[in-house]
């Protein structure tokens, strides 16, 4: 059995202090063996981060279903936790409230996974990029930089594998003040009721304003893709609104603005033709997201 205390192993270097890099790099530290994280940021910006936080959540805030009994998603976060995530246990921490799904302040969130490595004597944070392969005498390596890494690691590791390019799609996550919504309209209530029952703050639309909604949203103006999203794929886990309607009028009110399971206790008896779902972003509570709302649209346009 190979011994990993400090004293006589090599470090692990895990390069990339996202998501998958900050739970590698915790977990190694938990079974004794040291680490070298090695994070590009701040000394190399991305086009989608703003701090230098690790696992820093670049668009949603949600982690989807926290279900374990009914939602495999759900069932992961359990087992993770079961496991000792940093991961969880910092969503866990800064949590709020999302129904049945797991959301978080991501300042918070972010800021509680960077002490916790840096508070770590197992693990040395290195900012720095790498721009390509590791060095032959860096015995074991973990690469986890995901869909920003930067420009001479992604090609060092396309000539690798042979693929042409390692695709991402960035959209704005659209953000509303509380203060700005007019509750004599919008309502508290989670799908179904699920969760505390009243988790998601709800905007009601009828069948007409659905149907003005969706020509005004085809025929707004986007913001122009930067060159390295020119021809990249969408990610169908993650389409901006405008795209899922040009596959259909009705395609919206089928996905995220789909008005099922929830009554508009200001007009019980008028059936609802969509809803917009806006989900707690901040633990203040002053800041909702819009759920499904991922989006090319100008700020301008967004605002109209």
């Amino acid at each position: 059995m190979t011994d990993y205390s400090p004293a006589n192993s090599a470090p692990v270097h895990v390069i990339g202090g996202g998501l998958a890099g900050s739970e590698a790099a915790w977990q190694l530290a938990r079974a004794g063996v040291p680490v070298v994280l090695h994070e590009m940021r701040p000394e190399r910006a991305t086009d989608a981060h703003h701090t230098q936080d690790m696992a820093e959540l670049v668009c949603s805030n949600s982690f989807r279903s926290d279900d374990y009994e009914t939602n495999a998603v759900g069932l992961l976060h359990e087992e993770m936790r079961r496991l000792g995530s940093l991961i969880l246990s910092s969503a866990d921490a800064h949590r709020v409230p999302a129904g049945a799904a797991l959301a978080v302040d991501r300042e918070g969130f972010a800021a509680a996974v960077t002490k916790a490595l840096e508070s770590d004597p197992l693990i040395t944070i290195e900012r720095g990029e790498i721009d390509t392969l590791p060095p032959e005498d860096w015995s074991s390596v973990i690469i986890a930089t995901g869909p920003l890494t930067s420009p001479g690691l992604s090609k060092a590791i396309c000539d690798v594998t042979g693929q042409d390019q390692l695709a991402f799609f960035d959209a704005i996550a659209p953000i509303v003040h509380k203060e700005s919504i007019d509750f004599d309209k919008a309502w508290y209530q989670s799908r179904y009721d699920k969760g505390d029952g009243k988790d998601y703050i709800n905007l009601p639309m009828t069948r007409a304003q659905y149907e003005t909604f969706i020509e005004d949203l085809l025929a707004a103006e986007k913001h122009q893709f930067k060159d390295w999203e020119k021809d990249t794929p969408y990610f169908e886990g993650c389409l901006p609104i405008e795209v899922m309607a040009e596959r259909g009028p009705r395609t919206l009110s089928f996905g995220p603005m789909k008005p099922v399971g929830l009554t508009n206790p200001h007009d019980p008896e008028t059936r609802l033709g969509a809803v917009v779902q806006l989900r707690q972003d901040n633990a203040l509570g002053t800041l909702y997201n819009m759920v499904g709302f991922q989006t090319k649209l100008t700020y301008g346009e967004q605002q109209r």
